[in-house]
């Protein structure tokens, strides 16, 4: 217990320069997730980041549905090495895929076209596919544990 009032103050000095010291370290840590939280965008037509990360999706789609294919892009986003995007596949030029002429035969009336949904993970200096749908017909994502964990702003 101290002695004397300016023992006490000077206690109270030292407690309020601690507590402003934490509390720096907590808004800056704070900042810095939110500044990551917000680095999710769209990738760029045209860029290598866009092409790769449809080129990581193709042979998926293309053991399923026969080559080639081509991807009209309804949503993609990227962020802190993850990607996620919606993609209606086509044959080049906009032909239509017809699903009862693929592996999906017997599902394909259940599907809901040939929408593709993709989760990707940068890792090994590539995009590698984490998860994926073709035509489905619910938001798989909701209620997937990984799904809650990506950045803010990367699923729909």
């Amino acid at each position: 217990m101290p002695d004397s009032i300016s023992e006490e103050a000077s206690l109270f000095a030292i407690f309020h320069r601690l507590a402003g010291i934490l509390l720096s370290a907590f808004l800056i840590t704070g900042l810095t997730v939110t500044a990551s939280a917000q680095a999710v965008y769209e990738p760029a037509r045209g860029t290598a980041e866009r092409s790769e990360i449809l080129n990581a999706v193709r042979p998926m789609l293309e053991a399923r549905v026969g080559p080639p294919v081509e991807f009209v892009v309804n949503w993609m986003r990227s962020g802190s090495g993850w990607a996620f995007v919606v993609l209606s596949p086509q044959r080049p030029g906009g032909g239509a895929i017809d699903l009862f002429q693929t592996a999906f035969s017997e599902q394909a009336e259940y599907m809901d076209g040939a929408t593709t949904f993709a989760l990707l993970r940068f890792q090994y200096d590539r995009w590698n596919l984490i998860d994926f749908a073709v035509g489905p017909t619910d938001a798989f994502w909701h209620g997937d544990p990984l799904y809650a964990r990506l950045p803010p702003g990367l699923v729909r």
